[in-house]
């Protein structure tokens, strides 16, 4: 396990302050804002550990990003035991700083059983992730432009299918294809696979509603910050495997920018299904 990974899980490792009340800190970092993958991850964290049913695992969340998380000071998650039935169960999650909710979710729980089976089919012809380079290599030729945030410790190793965000600065298209996967192995523990693909999950979706007018998220007359965040999840993965996050721009209108993402295991099933809305807006200059 690398460090950054094992840094990862000890983030998502939530401290019971109370009943149905949870502490969570950020990575010490020099960031202005906490990354809002991490509430997300930390929020699912703490809904999950109110479920009580054995075997019954989250399968879709909704999630609203209401404002900036201070990475300085604890996140409080409380959590909500809205529904309790035979089949699913039912969480609301507010993160609270400084008296404040900043983000809230809420999360299906359902035990699994069978059913009718369908899926879209991932694109195929594209690379395998190993023959395409990491983060820094990619970035290498980008890194005084990028500074600290280069050699920031990276618990998901991410690998652009393609061009990346910087480099294709000017070019116009729809959608774009990301292998990821936790860059080390990770225990046998399925909630926790989920809450570390909703962490990463939020990693590179919003950049992909910038595609269809040839801009990059470090264009300085951009304000870019996500709004809105839902999760289905459909069939087992490990996060610790590669996994082909295929990304579609659907929208953009009113500084708004709305993207789709579809998660696929290596052998082609449809593992999480997710979309996200951002603000997209151009300041003077852009």
């Amino acid at each position: 396990m690398t460090h950054a990974v094992d840094e990862l899980i000890s983030l998502l490792d939530l401290e019971t302050i109370e009943v149905n009340l949870f502490r969570g800190n950020s990575p010490d970092e020099s960031r202005q804002r906490v990354f809002g993958g991490q509430v997300a991850g930390q929020a699912l964290v703490a809904a999950a550990r109110t479920v009580d049913t054995p075997g019954r695992m989250v399968h879709s969340l909704h999630a609203y990003f209401l404002r900036p998380g201070d990475p300085e000071h604890p996140i409080l998650y409380e959590v909500d035991r809205l529904r309790d039935g035979r089949s699913f169960t039912t969480r609301r999650v507010v993160a609270i700083q400084h008296g404040r909710a900043i983000f809230n979710l809420q999360a299906s729980f359902h035990t699994d059983e069978p059913g009718l089976d369908h899926q879209i089919q991932m694109p195929d012809g594209l690379p395998d992730p190993e023959s395409l380079p990491d983060f820094k290599t990619r970035m290498e030729p980008f890194r005084e432009q990028l500074g600290d945030w280069y050699d920031r410790p990276r618990p998901i190793d991410v690998r652009y299918v393609g061009s990346d965000p910087v480099s294709r600065r000017g070019e116009t298209a729809d959608s774009q294809w990301v292998w990821l996967r936790a860059d080390g192995p990770l225990p046998d523990d399925p909630v926790l696979h989920k809450c570390i693909l909703t962490y990463a999950s939020d990693m590179t979706l919003l950049d992909t509603t910038l595609l269809p007018f040839g801009l990059s998220w470090e264009n300085p007359n951009l304000q870019m910050a996500s709004l809105d965040h839902a999760m289905w999840f459909h069939r087992p993965f490990r996060a610790d495997e590669w996994l082909l996050y295929d990304q579609t721009a659907l929208s953009s209108s009113s500084a708004r920018g709305l993207a789709g993402g579809a998660i696929f295991t290596r052998d082609g099933t449809l593992a999480v299904s997710v979309v996200q809305e951002g603000l997209t807006r151009l300041t003077d200059g852009g």
